[in-house]
């Protein structure tokens, strides 16, 4: 499932004002953000005036059934810059990387493809790295002798984003694979548990279970494994769960993230303002967790504040 919508190249845009936006009745096509991002589902129900309020007091609501064309040329022509690291050579002991740290391989380097979760399980003299399967739907991603590979390396301060060679793929005395010394690694600082200024459109549904979303948030802060999160009106009670979906996209990965939160403090607004609410993300799976560590990562020049703590 992805978060962005996919429209038809060389389609008009259509931004929409607040009077071409209904409310009470189900949407006739989706909404998405100016960048693609989707925001209302077609046949999503929009509240009331101030759900709307909030929408484009902080979004530029567009059809998501057509295309912005001089958007999404720009966007495809700098999809695939380079992006120059001109920091010292980095060598696999100056990641300070231990046995059971979580790394993410993806097959089409470069690509928005997802990083598939694994774990170091050794170390060679000649800086090779010797890793547990990586899994997709819970089965071994089928890796070829002579691929080549991007990974991602969560370490205790940092992440590192480098290129390997799968050297080989073993099945006896148990699964491993291993693969060659990381070319050049790309270093994401971390200063502890960084929190970030964020823009980042969340679709939220009340309670934990549903097949839907009722309303658009937007996260204004980002942790490793929790938000801050705008919402037209109190989404709830702190201990109560929502369900929340939003894209992460950074320089290294661009992943949709669909999971619950325990909402952990909450600010109400003055009468037709806002409402803050902090949420922890408890239920994020490996890859979710490795996603949202290089998000913060990438964003730590743009640091909210930092602490001593995990998260």
């Amino acid at each position: 499932m992805n978060d962005t919508v996919e429209l038809p190249a060389g389609a008009a845009p259509a931004a929409l004002g607040p009077d071409t936006v209904p409310v009470g009745t189900p949407l006739a096509w989706p909404i998405v953000d100016s960048d693609g991002t989707l925001l209302f589902d077609a046949g999503a129900i929009l509240v009331g005036a101030e759900e709307r309020k909030f929408l484009f007091d902080n979004f530029r609501p567009q059809r998501g059934d057509v295309l912005d064309a001089a958007a999404a040329a720009g966007a495809a022509g700098t999809d695939g810059a380079s992006k120059l690291d001109t920091s010292d050579p980095l060598s696999v002991k100056d990641m300070h990387l231990s046995i059971g740290a979580l790394i993410g391989v993806r097959q089409h380097i470069g690509s928005a493809a997802p990083m598939h979760p694994c774990r170091i399980i050794g170390f060679a003299p000649n800086e090779a790295l010797f890793t547990t399967p990586p899994l997709f739907e819970g089965k071994r991603l089928p890796l070829g002798v002579g691929e080549n590979v991007e990974i991602v390396a969560i370490a205790s301060q940092a992440v590192f984003r480098f290129v390997c060679t799968v050297e080989v793929v073993c099945q006896l005395p148990f699964d491993y694979v291993v693969l060659s010394k990381p070319g050049v690694i790309r270093r994401l600082r971390e200063r502890k548990s960084i929190r970030v200024r964020a823009r980042l459109p969340v679709r939220y549904g009340i309670g934990e279970t549903g097949e839907s979303y009722e309303g658009i948030g937007l996260a204004k802060g980002i942790s490793a494994l929790g938000m801050s999160l705008s919402a037209s009106w109190p989404l709830g009670q702190v201990g109560d769960r929502l369900r929340v979906a939003y894209q992460l996209k950074s320089k290294d990965l661009d992943t949709f993230v669909e999971t619950t939160a325990v909402i952990r403090n909450l600010q109400k607004g003055a009468d037709g303002e806002p409402a803050m609410h902090g949420l922890e993300l408890d239920r994020l799976d490996a890859g979710q967790q490795m996603a949202m560590k290089v998000f913060v990562f990438d964003r730590q020049d743009d640091v909210l504040y930092w602490t001593n703590g995990n998260k």
